[in-house]
């Protein structure tokens, strides 16, 4: 939990690996997750490097895998997980893995294959059985016979008048939507020279692909001459129809219509036999591929981080360069040193000096990742930054709470999220796809706080869905007002809702235990009570957050030795923030303090106050809270205003002054001299080169080598206009508080009032009553859900994000770093 803080200290490791144990040593760092490989390699291409034909085989392998996948999900099988964690396989293995593959993907196209030749052949012999057995033949023939018998042939008797004439037959089948164009087409080209019979399948058939049922057009036509027939046939063609050959007599039709059928059952039993062949081909991918796909992807990337590596110049080792946490220095070396045991050559690990920012590594779990996330989003903190993610675990949900401040609603929101919190674990829950359910499951710990600080929250507004609750006695007497105040019936009548008056003798006990009374929500004057008092505790809440910001920043300047900033800019800003709008918050708590209920209609206002304190004059109307103000006002507004020039140039005189001595003793050509020093630095052992001696000799005089006067003070001035001027803007900004949690609860009190009370005042029956409450409360639990909880919860936790983001984190964090990412198998595992 100490690395939440600042993140971990990590350093720059050069890997001597030995050539023949250099697989098995990255193989094993992969499973560990240790380190983050740079590469050296970086003006080689991809094509040239040394492992490139290893990382060609492995991507061969891939497609083939996404060959077989298709397959089985063609099939309609589900690919099992692997069984256990599978360590990436010896190089020697991937021959093996790749001609077992590669038989098994053959004989898996060679049996697809054959299936859908089977089944292309046995729908063709079906669609040549339902056009013999339409009975195209019998209308046709009476058409030709002038209706005197159907058993007349369709050729007349040699000699007559069309001795010369032929009638011949094309018979086929068409698909449904291409039937009527088909039809049209063949009588307009033929120009009427032909007789066609269509008719559509009683039952559909089989798909030889895609394996749907469906529906096709028989069709006969008989036609008179060679040149129409030609017409015909290139028609059909054109309509990819499937044409067969049609026998004129009926009894021949017959004999082919059994045979047909006959060899459609031989057929059919080929093709069973084929199917069950396919499903023991198919389950033995089941079995290759899960390990398989897992084994090469992590063979793979082992080929890829070895690219990143150079080599020796005896040829007899690797060199890798990677970025590892300190505190995992020891497991490295121990890891290195299992992993090359066998070879009789140990690797070694060195720790080197870098002038390079280190990546940032914090390390998070199930309930600190939710609010990490949440501070990456806005940028990865520069290494060894104050990091802002363990005071957001409190600050975020308390000042979302602050804007959505309900009992129930909280309620509501805690519930959900302690449901997932519960079913983390379960299979099901983590396996959903769902994108917004996904979104939910990652922030649970975030949703379980921000339900349980609106609980709280919502106890000190006293509103449980809108409604005031009676935990401890009321403060106030009602019977007091109402004896003094000489209230008429007629007046109660008109009026529902009474003004309190706190200056009424005997009308107020004492505080409220906690939070604020209930009787304020039968007050005429509740909202203008709500606001004044909310709006106050945003103004101070917004200034200790801000304040609060300032002062991490102290933590910042103290780790990396900048010890000028704490005068020249920490001690000036909080100088500012504090002596104008601490000072707001001290006259708001004085006032709170000082001025008696019976002495508010007199009471000085704080925002007259504020203004003459920048005006520098004074309202004759408006009187002194304490004695001699006008002088402290004026004393704090030029101390914030000296402190604006101390903040513009303190810096950037500094660092010239510092930078000047440092140029006269820099002769020329230093910068290779350092170059050239720096490689021929001793290699340091893990425990030999300290944090410090980095930190020296890296970022100090690199940030001298390059310091130019005028991106300095450009870079100053920009920061004091920032924050002077931001000083003022986020103020005003911390007001949504006060404005989101008015709006919640008159959305809360609208809601109920429309909803709800409509409801319980339509019966008065008990059975009237419970016939009516069903619908009315459905619909309310529906809107409050809908709106309250997701339309109102959506924008409080934006409004909270804007806060931390621009208001908080910007008082000192940066923001400008960039995460270590290990070389792990993690995600191929999951």
């Amino acid at each position: 939990m100490g690395s939440m803080f600042r993140s971990e200290e990590v350093a720059l490791v050069q890997l001597f690996l030995p050539t023949a144990a250099a697989y098995t040593c990255v193989s094993r760092l992969g499973e560990l997750g240790l380190v983050e490989f740079r590469d050296l390699n970086a003006s080689v291409s991809a094509f040239q490097r040394r492992f490139v034909v290893d990382v060609r085989r492995c991507e061969e392998l891939e497609k083939t895998f996404t060959f077989l996948q298709e397959e089985v999900r063609r099939a309609g099988l589900v690919l099992p997980p692997p069984e256990g964690r599978l360590p990436a396989p010896p190089p020697r293995d991937l021959l093996r893995i790749q001609e077992e593959t590669e038989r098994l993907a053959q004989e898996l196209r060679d049996v697809r294959g054959n299936q859908q030749a089977l089944r292309a052949q046995l729908h063709q012999l079906q669609l040549h059985a339902a056009v013999l057995g339409q009975g195209h033949g019998p209308q046709l023939a009476a058409a030709h016979t002038d209706g005197t018998s159907e058993r007349m042939p369709l050729l007349q008797a040699p000699g007559g008048p069309h001795q010369d004439l032929r009638v011949n037959f094309v018979a086929g089948a068409v698909e449904p939507h291409k039937a009527p164009a088909l039809e049209r087409l063949l009588w307009r080209a033929c120009r009427g020279f032909l007789i066609a019979s269509f008719r559509e399948l009683e039952q559909p058939l089989e798909h030889p692909v895609t394996g749907e049922p469906a529906m096709w057009m028989t069709f006969l036509i008989s036609y008179w001459g060679e040149q129409i027939g030609q017409k015909i046939r290139k028609i059909t063609d054109c309509f990819h129809c499937h044409v067969f050959p049609f026998l004129e007599q009926e009894e021949a039709r017959r004999g082919a219509l059994r045979q047909l059928q006959q060899q459609s059952q031989e057929l059919q039993e080929v093709l069973g036999e084929t199917e069950r062949f396919l499903s023991q081909v198919l389950g033995r991918v089941l079995q290759l591929l899960p390990p398989g796909q897992v084994q090469v992807h992590k063979m793979k990337a082992v080929y890829l981080a070895l690219n990143q590596c150079s080599v020796s110049t005896t040829h007899k080792c690797l060199i890798a360069e990677a970025w590892c946490s300190v505190r995992d220095l020891p497991a490295l070396q121990e890891a290195l040193r299992d992993s090359s045991t066998e070879e009789g050559v140990s690797a070694v690990a060195h720790r080197i000096p870098c002038r390079d920012m280190p990546p940032t590594l914090i390390r998070t779990n199930r309930f600190t990742a939710s609010f990490q996330g949440i501070v990456d989003a806005y940028g990865v903190g520069r290494y060894q930054e104050v990091n802002p993610a363990p005071y957001t675990i409190i600050t975020f949900p308390f000042l979302f709470a602050v804007m959505f401040g309900d009992v129930g609603h909280g309620l509501l929101m805690f519930l959900f999220a302690l449901a997932m919190v519960l079913a983390e674990n379960r299979p099901a829950v983590k396996a959903a796809q769902n994108e917004i359910w996904q979104t939910f499951f990652r922030g649970r710990y975030l949703l379980l706080l921000m339900g349980l600080f609106s609980i709280y929250t919502g106890f000190i507004y006293n509103e449980c869905f809108s409604r005031a609750t009676s935990i401890f006695p009321s403060g106030w007497s009602v019977a007091a007002m109402a004896n003094q105040s000489g209230w008429s019936d007629t007046f109660l009548a008109q009026h529902a809702m009474l003004t309190l008056d706190p200056n009424v003798t005997g009308v107020f006990l004492g505080p409220y235990p906690f939070g604020i009374d209930p009787v304020w929500s039968l007050a005429a004057n509740h909202l203008s009570f709500l606001n004044s008092f909310k709006m106050k505790m945003s103004v101070i809440l917004g200034v200790v957050h801000m304040a609060f910001g300032v002062v991490l920043g102290i933590f910042n300047h103290v780790h990396f030795g900048q010890r000028h900033r704490l005068l020249l800019e920490t001690l000036p800003e909080l100088t500012f923030l504090l002596g104008l709008f601490g000072y707001l918050v001290f006259l708001v708590i004085y006032k709170w303090l000082c001025v008696s209920a019976a002495s508010a209609a007199s009471a000085p206002s704080i925002l007259i106050h504020f203004i003459n304190m920048f005006l520098f004059s004074h309202s004759p109307t408006n009187r002194p809270l304490y004695p001699r103000q006008e002088v402290v006002q004026a004393t704090l507004v030029v101390l914030a205003l000296a402190m604006v020039p101390i903040l513009l140039l303190g810096t950037p005189l500094h660092l010239l002054r510092r930078h000047r001595p440092h140029l006269r003793r820099r002769p020329a050509g230093r910068q290779e001299e350092d170059k050239a020093g720096l490689l021929d630095l001793p290699d340091a052992s893990v425990n030999g080169w300290s944090s410090d001696e980095e930190k020296a000799g890296g970022l100090d005089d690199e940030e001298e080598a390059e310091l130019v006067p005028s991106e300095v003070l450009m870079h100053q001035a920009i920061h004091t206009i920032e924050f002077c001027l931001g000083c003022v803007s986020n103020t005003a900004s911390y007001l949504r508080l006060w404005a989101l949690s008015l709006a919640h609860a008159q959305l809360s009190e609208v809601l109920w009032a429309m909803v709800m009370s409509i409801g319980l005042g339509l019966g008065r029956e008990v059975g009237v009553a419970a016939v009516v409450l069903v619908p009315i409360f459905a619909a309310f639990a529906v809107m409050t859900v809908a709106i309250l909880l997701v339309m109102e919860g959506l924008s409080a936790f934006l409004h909270a994000l804007r806060l931390h983001w621009v208001e908080f984190q910007n008082k000192f964090y940066s923001g400008t770093g960039y995460k270590l990412s290990p070389f792990t198998f993690a995600a191929t595992d999951d």
